[in-house]
């Protein structure tokens, strides 16, 4: 049997239509991304001999498969499942109110967020939440009428319903920082289906009421603690049975140390203790770091070891590589947002591109809020910084999101 063997000007051919046919700015700037933090989770456990950077490697592994696989398939598709992906989604959701699921370290402080998984590790089933509203929000758009508010409001009350029941059951969880990621995420999609303006100012209107009740709320937190004592109450969580603002006295806390730590933690030992080492680690790195594994801050403890390898990962980034590489870090974030925009713009119907700017929302939202928390522009929420925070699943979770970004890319040209 005759060997058909390509000339070097087929392969050429070969080569110019994968090139064509596949993004390569995104994988690059993952791969980028996530070894950066596969080498600084591993330096901010360094004097703690743990080994949670071998980990993160398995799940960058895992996490490249799933990305190629979902890359490979036309994004069409997943329409066709949407439901049964979120019905899974509401599911496990609801799994992780079973007594005992979470593990006992997942339930010591009241927080059921996870799937304990014996032997292995556990599942957070928040982050494929986010990815099923997103299908389910982006399959209720593409087949809908958009236009006035009128005309919208059978589609708005669908999304509602479609965003409103995962919100609602990871806030019971409590996990607030995963859920206030999804509704900017519905709403850039709203905003990419033309819904008329006047909804979106109605919707900021709404959003500055929420503030103001927060607002008074947190008032009245503050009186209420200078009347019966501030360790008592942070212990006790009294205040919460008086309020009608669904917040734990913990969240509370962390937003007033934002406003006013003075106030609540005046000698920043409690609750605006990591909020201070961190802007002590990134004002320490200067322009070019201390370099690799020699920041003090991580290194000796200071920031706390419980958090400087996910939510507080930045912070040991800036001491260690400096403004410089910050810089460089929040640059590779840039370029992966605005190549997803790109892709969005190059989507052949309004389902390529609804995913591709959901996608960029979330993770825009992702990358704004953690960085912003670390250098004291925001309260600490909690937010990973996507591909560097330690965490198998949220890593999961952003690799299947690029993929879809990638599949968007790739079969942008056939419409039928």
């Amino acid at each position: 049997m005759a060997i058909n063997v390509r000339t070097p000007l087929e392969w050429l051919s070969v080569f110019k239509t994968t090139r064509e046919r596949f993004d390569w700015i995104t994988p690059l700037t993952c791969l980028a991304l996530t070894t950066i933090g596969v080498f600084f989770i591993y330096s901010a456990q360094l004097e703690q001999a743990r080994s949670d950077w071998i980990r993160q490697v398995i799940f960058l592994f895992m996490g490249a498969g799933l990305y190629a696989a979902v890359a490979l398939i036309d994004y069409r598709f997943w329409l066709t499942i949407v439901h049964w992906i979120y019905l899974a989604s509401i599911v496990t959701l609801l799994l992780v109110f079973i007594p005992g699921i979470s593990g006992g370290a997942a339930e010591k402080w009241g927080a059921r967020r996870w799937i304990a998984i014996p032997g292995v590790t556990s599942f957070q089933p928040s982050e494929t939440a986010k990815i099923a509203v997103l299908l389910m929000s982006a399959s209720i758009l593409t087949r809908a009428r958009v236009g006035t508010i009128s005309q919208s409001l059978g589609t708005l009350g669908k999304l509602a319903l479609a965003a409103g029941i995962p919100i609602f059951l990871i806030m019971l969880q409590p996990d607030l920082k995963s859920a206030i990621v999804i509704p900017p995420m519905v709403f850039s999609m709203l905003y990419v289906s033309k819904l008329s303006l006047r909804f979106f100012a109605a919707a900021f209107g709404a959003f500055v009421l929420v503030v103001g009740v927060v607002a008074i709320d947190s008032y009245r937190y503050v009186k209420f603690m200078e009347e019966h004592g501030y360790d008592f109450l942070r212990d006790k969580g009294r205040y919460e049975a008086t309020s009608l603002v669904p917040l734990h006295d913990y969240q509370r806390n962390r937003i007033l140390t934002f406003v006013v730590p003075e106030i609540i933690d005046p000698k920043f030992k409690k609750d605006a203790y990591n909020l201070n080492q961190s802007l002590i680690s990134v004002g320490s790195g200067g322009l070019t770091g201390k370099g690799w594994t020699q920041g003090t801050q991580a290194q000796l403890g200071y920031l706390p070891t419980g958090v400087s390898h996910n939510d507080f990962i930045f912070p040991v980034i800036a001491e260690e590589i400096g403004f410089l590489g910050s810089l460089t870090v929040i640059g590779l974030f840039g370029l992966l947002l605005f190549n997803s925009v790109r892709i969005a713009s190059l989507a052949r119907d309004r389902l390529g591109a609804l995913i591709a700017i959901g996608v960029t929302l979330l993770f825009a939202v992702h990358v704004f809020v953690n960085i912003a928390m670390c250098i004291g522009l925001m309260p600490i929420t909690g937010i990973p910084l996507p591909f560097i925070s330690y965490g198998g699943t949220f890593l999961l979770s952003c690799c299947l999101l690029q993929g879809l970004v990638q599949s968007v890319y790739r079969f942008r040209r056939d419409r039928s």
